[in-house]
């Protein structure tokens, strides 16, 4: 079984009424700040791109491996990234006088039949997240369901980390929406070595409470074991030598 990388155990419940709703950046466009611009991806007959980007060198050939997704509508009114600041969650100045393990599990605890996945992990943990991060922002993580596995696409802007099917944004381009957005709070990263995660499913017909957590888990894996984030490198960095099956692999999913 995967290492889990969060220190404290997730709680969580089917999300509603979620606080975050977000554009992705566009991982193929020349700015960082740049939002998705309209690039047309299809599937595996589609036409060849016109002087790509790099990183879609080999888009083709990862993007359409899994299942292909019949696309739903997205919900109306979505409107950009307004995430909630920790003060307006958790009484900040209360907790300043207690110790990480009361902290993280009255953090825990708050989330629980709140519609939110709420977790802990250390500061260092977390710098080192970020800097690789800064660095490596995109990657793709398969999500098995029963007899095969979905590609998502995840998006790390810290102290956001976002996820989206990869059908659904070669499909909406600018207009794809996160189907789980994740926050790192780090308020008491240098006083008590903590940082607080809230996350939130934006959609629940797209993603359920349990592929939610495990996408956290196992995003964070590959930003923070060694061994895996070369996988995250050569995505970002090598897109012509980045192999689909190596992710496979690296988590025991068959490849099909």
């Amino acid at each position: 079984m995967m290492q889990r990388v969060l220190r404290s155990t997730l709680s969580r419940t089917l999300a509603s009424n979620s606080t975050f709703t977000t554009h992705f950046n566009n991982p193929f466009a020349s700015s960082s700040s740049s939002l998705f611009s309209a690039i047309p991806i299809g599937g595996p007959t589609s036409q060849k791109l016109q002087q790509p980007p790099e990183i879609l060198c080999n888009f083709m050939k990862w993007g359409s491996v899994g299942f292909i997704r019949t696309l739903s509508n997205f919900a109306t009114g979505f409107t950009p990234l307004k995430p909630k600041p920790l003060d307006s969650i958790v009484d900040v100045h209360r907790l300043k006088d207690r110790d990480p393990q009361d902290i993280a599990s009255a953090w825990d605890d708050y989330h629980i039949g709140r519609g939110h996945i709420g977790a802990t992990m250390k500061a260092k943990l977390y710098n080192l997240l970020e800097h690789r991060a800064s660095e490596c922002r995109y990657f793709v993580i398969p999500l098995w369901r029963g007899r095969g596995y979905t590609t998502m696409f995840v998006q790390v802007q810290a102290p956001h980390m976002m996820f989206t099917g990869l059908e659904d944004y070669k499909a909406r381009g600018t207009q794809a929406s996160p189907y789980f957005t994740v926050t790192f709070y780090k308020e008491f990263a240098e006083s008590k070595d903590l940082v607080l995660i809230r996350g939130d499913i934006v959609f629940t017909s797209k993603l359920t409470d349990s592929e939610a957590e495990w996408l956290l888990e196992t995003a964070q894996s590959f930003y923070l074991n060694d061994a895996r984030y070369k996988l995250v490198e050569r995505f970002n960095r090598e897109t012509h030598d980045f192999e689909f099956k190596d992710v496979l692999q690296a988590l025991n999913i068959p490849i099909l």
